[in-house]
């Protein structure tokens, strides 16, 4: 029997004839397929052809994105100068990107795709998606006491397309919380915070020393001065579905407040008040993890806690040959934890070529590395604070 051979088809024919292209695909499997890219990538594949421009209206596309279970982080940083202009540093191609930013807004809180700003005129806060663009304006409820000093701001996403804010208000220890709640549209009403029987909290409590703007040690009268731009840090976390929140005090020291139970309590100190420091307060993976910068027998110490059963556990510190050359530097620290298990650590002082550094320590690996320095117009930039979010193109307000 013979056969044709015009009519047998070669194994390359065959894989041809099964070739499949983008173009190929029904619209649901390619945005399935483009919501997986980086980030950055959207903003270029906008401009590949109309179809994929189409994303950018596409509902079942952001619904696509929603299922990608994490991003790498990206960093919203603030120099430290009033200035329109703030950076925002892209962790998957490790580089800087310029944004535009009104000066009158403080960054206070962020969670998954979304910034929380405070008006320092009207003090109401604005969310927004600063990939997006997408914003909301929202007025601070009126408070029982107009004059009660805002202590901390922190907000956590509850779903996708949910988040709730909370603030905290009042000075210890008389100190009351409210949340807003995207998935109602309103504000709470006020809730009080009660001090735990057995919270040695004292107002009289030992002498402070902080590191001034200048980079100079100040002595103060019980009173931790900070930027403004990082007055409200804290962070929020939830364990057994108990959610606290924690921030520094005018005093240095730790507050907890357990906004199930409306209790706060002072934690334990990490330091001796004599020793000079500067502290910072991050959340990675619904765990709250103190940075503190030291400086101790001609040395300077970068170290990292957690807290467990009210005790404080060691969990890493920059390795000596990077931290020593802080020494004698008055340098300050500005932290913020993002990606799930990673610390970024921005060093700042009073020498430029020494101290305006960022690291970020990756709390899995156990390992530190260093990311490219930010200049702007030639100079190093000195960041005063410092935001993380994952850059999701579906977050909405």
């Amino acid at each position: 029997m013979k056969f044709s051979a015009g009519k047998r088809k070669s194994r390359d024919q065959e894989q041809e004839d099964y070739t499949v292209t983008l173009s190929d695909l029904n619209d649901d499997v390619l945005e399935r397929i483009l919501s997986w890219l980086p980030t950055s990538c959207y903003f270029r594949m906008t401009s590949v052809c109309k179809r994929w421009k189409s994303t950018q209206t596409s509902r079942t596309f952001k619904l696509a994105c929603s299922q990608v279970p994490s991003r790498d982080p990206w960093f919203f940083m603030i120099p430290n100068h009033s200035t329109s202009s703030s950076f925002l540093y892209d962790s998957t191609e490790n580089s800087w990107k310029n944004l535009l930013h009104r000066p009158d807004l403080t960054p206070v809180a962020s969670s998954g795709g979304l910034l929380c700003f405070r008006c320092s005129v009207s003090g109401d806060f604005l969310l927004r998606n600063p990939l997006t663009g997408s914003s909301l304006n929202l007025p601070c409820q009126d408070s029982k006491d107009d004059n009660k000093t805002l202590q901390a701001v922190a907000m956590r996403t509850l779903t996708p397309f949910s988040y709730k804010l909370v603030t905290i208000s009042g000075d210890i220890p008389n100190l009351c919380f409210k949340f807003y709640e995207s998935s109602s549209c309103s504000w709470s009403k006020e809730f009080e915070l009660v001090k735990k029987n057995n919270d040695e909290y004292n107002d009289d409590d030992e002498t402070v020393y902080f590191l001034s703007k200048t980079g100079n040690v100040v002595v103060a009268s019980n009173t931790l001065q900070r930027s403004p731009l990082k007055q409200y840090s804290s962070v929020i976390t939830v364990k057994d579905n108990v959610e606290t929140v924690y921030f520094l005090s005018s005093h240095g020291t730790i507050i907890a407040c357990d906004l199930n139970k409306r209790c706060f309590t002072q934690l334990p100190k990490l330091l001796p008040p004599f020793l000079e420091y500067s502290i910072d307060l991050v959340e990675c993976n619904g765990t709250m993890y103190v940075i503190i910068l030291s400086e101790f027998y001609e040395s300077a110490s970068l170290r990292i806690w957690k807290l467990e059963n009210m005790n404080w556990v060691h969990v890493g510190m920059l390795p000596p040959a990077m931290s020593h050359e802080l020494y004698g530097r008055k340098s300050d620290i500005n932290c913020v934890g993002g990606g799930g298990n990673k610390i970024l650590v921005c060093f700042n002082g009073n020498l430029p070529e020494v101290c305006y550094r960022y690291f970020v320590y990756d709390l899995v690996g156990e390992e530190w590395s260093e990311l490219p320095r930010c200049f702007s117009d030639g100079e190093a930039v000195e960041f005063v604070s410092a935001l993380s979010f994952q850059p999701r193109v579906e977050a909405t307000v």
